[in-house]
C-alpha cells in the first residue's frame, strides 16, 4: 500500500465509502429492496443509486477541479446533497 499517497483527507474518503458500503449491505440484508422508478431513466435498487450517486459526485469534483480554483469542501457539500436525493428520489 506504499505507492499510495495517504494523507488524512485520502484515508477519511474510503473510510466513508467503506462504512456506506457496509450500511448498504445490512440495510439490503434486512431488507431487502426491490427497482423502483424515480426521476432517473431507468429503474433502479438502492445499490444502482448509490453507485450512479457516487460516480456523478466524482464527476463534479473533476468539474471543480478543472474549472475553478474553489476550495473543494463547495462540491463536497454539494455532493453529499446530490447523492442523498439520488438515493432518496432517484
Amino acid at each position: 500500500m506504499s505507492w499510495m499517497a495517504w494523507t488524512l483527507p485520502v484515508a477519511v474518503f474510503f473510510s466513508v465509502i467503506a462504512f456506506i458500503l457496509m450500511c448498504m449491505t445490512v440495510y439490503e440484508v434486512r431488507s431487502p429492496c426491490v427497482e423502483r422508478k424515480g426521476f432517473l431513466p431507468i429503474a433502479t435498487t438502492r445499490g444502482d443509486r448509490l453507485f450512479i450517486g457516487l460516480l456523478s459526485s466524482a464527476y463534479l469534483h473533476l468539474v471543480f477541479l478543472g474549472l475553478t480554483d474553489l476550495n473543494l469542501w463547495i462540491p463536497l457539500a454539494i455532493s453529499v446533497i446530490w447523492l442523498a436525493v439520488i438515493l432518496r428520489w432517484g
